[in-house]
């Protein structure tokens, strides 16, 4: 394949498919790409050096039906979820056909190395990508920065980029979700491995916005305890350190434990148009491209709809076309929440919990997985707080798109931080 201007130099692969990043969506588009069945395609997949560039180690959760794809390589699976009110009262949640499942990131990256291992047409590089762009005579090329300037490194037909942007998409709303957690390890036996706390509303929450406690158990020993707070700014380090001593200590009475990993982050919740497509041939995927839900920061089930969009077309010799990670219906309804919690119009905690004390648990779940359909989006909807939503609703159209906005990094990575 010939993918740019004239020929290909000689120390420059061209290939289908470049992805850039190896974080959730580079390496989801790969595995999915690499799939049996269709067109054989050619792949290379650009990992940044160790470093700041590399993402972190990261742990995903999502749901979806039993069996999925990457049932063995879970740390977790649970068939219940448990909501914790302010006031201390709580709400079991049962999953009849669901499972919430937890996936940690070296697990997957091992799961999809293992594929890409025994598939002829990939190969993986590492290296500091310094610019994206389209070709005059079609493809796209990824380029590095030496000493003597840019030079190409790579080109394909399609490159799909999955960095994080540097700035935010103009948007009416615009909300953080940021988290610090830990892995810890507990003298006593505290945790119930058969139950999560999805959302814990015993924490002090800020003044916009709100912040709850995330306990994924392992077993009644080990457990990912998280901060959480959905608000305008992250705390510093210091910040989410005192915020996680009270809630281990204050609200959970773990007692001695120790902490064996941490993790961190920082994902943008905004109604900004994040673009799938930035140029003839140079697509961006995962929260780049709009795969974050606005109204609950979950992104890893988005990612796997859309790699497997992409890969079917690809390797049935079809025309791109990059799907949206949400339909229009779901963002507009994140519109409203977000603006509706960001001027303080409802009280998160009593938003959510009145959610899942009032709606089946795996409607609700669907719901806030964009699959819902109109009729069961209007059921849950009456759930709600309806004035302050309906005067939300008709301000929405008013208020105006705010410049782009830098996207804050994340705290100290975890090996930075003491416990």
């Amino acid at each position: 394949m010939s993918a740019g201007r004239g020929a290909v130099p000689a120390d420059v692969t061209a290939v289908d498919a470049v992805i850039v990043g190896a974080g959730a969506a580079g390496l989801s588009l790969a595995h999915h790409l690499c799939a049996p069945g269709g067109r054989p395609l050619s792949v290379v997949l650009v990992d940044a050096p160790p470093g700041r560039l590399s993402p972190p180690r990261r742990t995903w959760c999502f749901w979806e039906p039993e069996p999925g794809p990457y049932d063995a390589s879970l740390a977790a699976s649970w068939s219940r979820l448990r909501v914790r009110t302010a006031d201390g009262g709580s709400v079991v949640a049962r999953l009849p056909r669901l499972r919430y499942k937890m996936l940690r990131s070296d697990d997957f990256e091992a799961l999809v190395l293992r594929r890409l291992s025994r598939a002829p047409g990939v190969r993986r590089m590492t290296a500091t990508v310094a610019s994206v762009r389209d070709l005059p005579g079609g493809g796209a090329e990824v380029c590095v920065r030496d000493g003597s300037g840019e030079r190409p490194l790579v080109r394909g037909r399609y490159v799909f980029d999955s960095r994080p942007p540097p700035v935010l998409p103009p948007a009416r709303t615009t909300l953080l979700q940021h988290f610090s957690g830990w892995f810890v390890r507990t003298e006593r036996p505290v945790f119930d491995p058969a139950v999560p706390d999805l959302m814990d509303f015993r924490t002090s929450q800020p003044e916009r916005g709100l912040s709850f406690g995330y306990v994924l158990p392992l077993d009644p020993h080990t457990a990912l305890v998280e901060y959480t707070e959905f608000s305008p700014a992250p705390l510093t380090s210091d910040g989410y350190r005192q915020a996680l001593d009270r809630y281990t200590q204050d609200v959970l009475g773990l007692g001695t434990f120790e902490v064996t990993a941490r993790e961190h982050g920082v994902i943008p919740m905004t109604d900004g148009r994040f673009p799938r497509r930035v140029g003839r041939s140079v697509h961006r995927i995962g929260t780049a491209g709009g795969a974050t839900r606005p109204s609950t920061g979950y992104t890893f089930a988005a990612i796997q709809r859309q790699s497997r969009a992409v890969a079917a077309r690809l390797r049935a010799g079809t025309p791109l076309r990059m799907p949206p990670a949400h339909r229009p219906r779901a963002r507009a309804m994140d519109s409203v929440l977000l603006r509706a919690l960001h001027t303080g119009r409802i009280n998160g905690p009593d938003f959510f919990g009145r959610l899942f004390s009032g709606v089946p648990a795996e409607r609700l779940l669907t719901f806030l997985d964009g699959g819902s359909r109109w009729y069961e989006d209007l059921l849950i909807g009456v759930r709600t707080p309806v004035a302050p939503m309906l005067r939300t609703v008709v301000e929405l159209p008013f208020v105006p798109r705010r410049p782009p906005r830098p996207l804050p990094p994340p705290p100290a990575r975890p090996e930075e931080s003491s416990s």
